[in-house]
């Protein structure tokens, strides 16, 4: 662990690949904590979904560019969930470019969020370049929402999956905007594209391997 604090904790997990976790209140599950992940490379920085809030959204944005010298050149939210955008507002203010989906930004602005920086729309696919390296992030298909993408750094075989990929021993959490019947076929759809991934990051709990994609259609694919 790099960085912790009572609101929010940093894990170093490869050479470039840093985990973020936070908390967010919630009435059905009590306080959860929520991943994300950065990627720093050449000084430049991308970020897969906000800390919970605006307070630990400037924590992680200050110990980034403070502590570990890099500059946030994009954030990636991987759906339109508090525990993906809660922080959304304060990378707003810090003036970083926000990537997100066709159909994450229809959700937010049906949720009448307001941006002043405006906001990189893509439909199925990106690819954000640091230095030499790319960074990647797919739509493979609705599950945990209808939104829901996932991120790839090829340099550390590292994917984020976020709330489409479930911890070992997970539950299958809330399913409030959850496409069931097409969750497990979605992961399957993950691990072929990302046969070489070897740490994958959940949304919450802890992380590990392709075990997870394994655990993940299973735990849907059992009715």
């Amino acid at each position: 662990m790099v960085y912790k604090s009572e609101t929010l904790s940093v894990v170093k997990l490869s050479d470039h690949t840093y985990l973020h976790i936070s908390y967010l209140d919630t009435e059905a599950f009590g306080k959860v904590p929520c991943n994300g992940m950065f990627i720093i490379y050449e000084g430049e920085s991308v970020v897969f979904d906000t800390p919970t809030n605006s307070e630990n959204s400037r924590e992680l944005i200050r110990f980034i560019s403070s502590e570990l010298k890099s500059k946030i050149v994009a954030l990636i939210p991987t759906h339109f969930h508090e525990d993906c955008i809660g922080g959304i507002d304060e990378f707003d203010a810090h003036g970083i470019t926000t990537y997100a989906s066709k159909r994450t930004i229809t959700l937010l602005n049906d949720n009448k969020y307001q941006f002043n920086v405006p906001i990189n729309a893509f439909r199925d696919s990106l690819e954000l370049k640091l230095s030499s390296e790319t960074v990647v992030t797919h739509f493979l298909g609705e599950g945990h929402t209808e939104d829901n993408v996932v991120g790839y750094f090829s340099k550390d075989k590292v994917l984020f999956g976020g709330c489409l990929v479930k911890s070992v021993g997970a539950s299958q959490g809330n399913l409030d905007d959850a496409n069931v019947e097409q969750w497990s076929k979605t992961v399957a759809n993950v691990k072929a594209k990302f046969p070489e991934a070897s740490i994958v990051i959940p949304g919450h709990g802890k992380t590990g391997n392709t075990a997870l994609l394994d655990y993940t259609i299973k735990l849907f694919n059992d009715k």
